[in-house]
């Protein structure tokens, strides 16, 4: 096989157009070295459906089929979906890659699936190396017997993989627990669009007419949380920590929707004091979240427990130039936040902790917007470019 990157042929299997592939998919198709082909496993995102963390049915009302070449391979699962293993199963990928006569397979969707289980086997024999992205970590640890059974398995599927792909510290450190060597890796950090979450003068425009219709006070400060209301993101642990710290001139704005909106909003409402100071928007879709992440003077992702892999909400806050509080099991923590820098790393679970890294956050102004500037030039090596120069470099060594 020729090492030849002009000429190569990759075929990109994925779980379904998102919106943090599709603008990477374009990019790689403009390139001259690659010529590539994604084969989806599921319609969601482009069609209505419902999210299973968002309760809700959404389709993103963004591009995401646009400027790349790509087939959907039917899904015969009767529950389809990424929520479970056998919510994507495809019987006719192996036959529609291999039509394609790919040089190599870039796999950008979890190996935990029926069809991925089913076309690793059939690979075997295939002289066609594969390549695998992904984003886990082992920052929350189980000590009992169950995860070195987990380990031992995990470590068998990825003797199938010829290079992986890492997005940062503590997936590396992940690869390499599961037998990857340190030459079959390479560095394809977790990138989003940086070009759409840039801060402008409309989204600005945009966050102050939005802020006025929520009846967000003039000239008080936004603590932002935008995501799934769910548990392994911990809402409830942010919004407890705010009304401790009871701090003068700041409200804690919640945006999203899932299982425990209710939840959180009798809350609320049980610490009737702070209803004031805690307001709640719906879900946003994908166009709205510039303008979203434009209102927070502060961006928290507070999750608990090894659910958070990476959190790309906070890649889309810092491009906006926000400052962040991560909890200690956010997978991007070890990568883009720097303490004192540009935001807090709090003890994950720890509400005292959460806490007072508001009060230290929120007590200096100044310092706070020269925090959101740090964000801004710390995410933008985290670019789709560089997630490309980390894919050439694993071709070229496993053609």
């Amino acid at each position: 096989m020729s090492s030849n990157l002009a000429s190569v042929k990759l075929a990109i299997v994925a779980s379904h157009p998102i919106q943090y592939y599709a603008p990477l998919f374009r990019l790689m198709a403009q390139d001259d070295c690659l010529s590539i082909k994604v084969f989806y496993l599921w319609d969601f995102g482009v069609t209505d459906q419902v999210d299973q963390g968002f309760k809700q049915s959404l389709k993103w009302d963004i591009p995401l089929l646009d400027g790349y070449d790509f087939e959907f391979v039917p899904n015969v699962s009767k529950n389809r979906g990424t929520h479970h293993l056998f919510g994507l199963q495809n019987p006719s990928l192996f036959k529609q890659v291999m039509a394609f006569e790919p040089d190599a397979i870039l796999l950008t969707v979890s190996y935990n699936y029926a069809s991925i289980y089913r076309l690793l086997w059939q690979m075997r024999g295939v002289n066609i190396p594969i390549i695998f992205r992904g984003d886990s970590h082992r920052i929350f640890t189980d000590s009992s017997f169950k995860p070195k059974i987990k380990r031992w398995i995990i470590s068998a599927i990825f003797k199938s993989f010829d290079a992986c792909l890492y997005v940062g510290k503590a997936n590396y450190e992940y690869f390499q627990y599961h037998g990857i060597k340190s030459k079959q890796l390479f560095f394809a950090p977790h990138a989003i669009d940086n070009a759409r979450f840039m801060a402008t003068e409309e989204t600005d425009y945009q966050a102050k007419e939005w802020m006025q219709e929520l009846g967000i006070p003039l000239g008080h400060q936004v603590i932002l949380f935008a995501g799934k209301f769910e548990d392994k993101k911990r809402p409830l642990d942010l919004i407890r920590a705010f009304i401790d710290a009871n701090l003068e001139s700041v409200v804690l704005l919640m945006v999203g929707a899932g299982k425990l909106e209710a939840e959180l909003r009798q809350y609320v409402r049980e610490n009737n004091i702070f209803s004031d100071r805690i307001f709640f928007a719906p879900f946003q879709n994908q166009s709205l979240m510039p303008r979203t992440y434009a209102a927070g003077d502060l961006f928290v992702l507070p999750s608990y427990g090894n659910g958070e892999t990476w959190g790309l909400a906070v890649n889309e806050a810092m491009g906006m130039g926000c400052p962040v509080i991560v909890s200690s099991h956010v997978g991007c923590g070890a990568d883009l936040v720097k303490p004192f820098e540009n935001g807090l790393i709090f003890e994950a679970g720890n509400v005292a902790d959460l806490t007072a890294s508001f009060h230290e956050a929120m007590g200096d102004r100044d310092r706070l917007t020269r925090w959101g500037a740090a964000s801004k030039k710390i995410v933008a090596n985290y670019s789709y470019e560089n997630v490309i120069v980390g894919l050439k470099q694993a071709l070229a060594a496993v053609l």
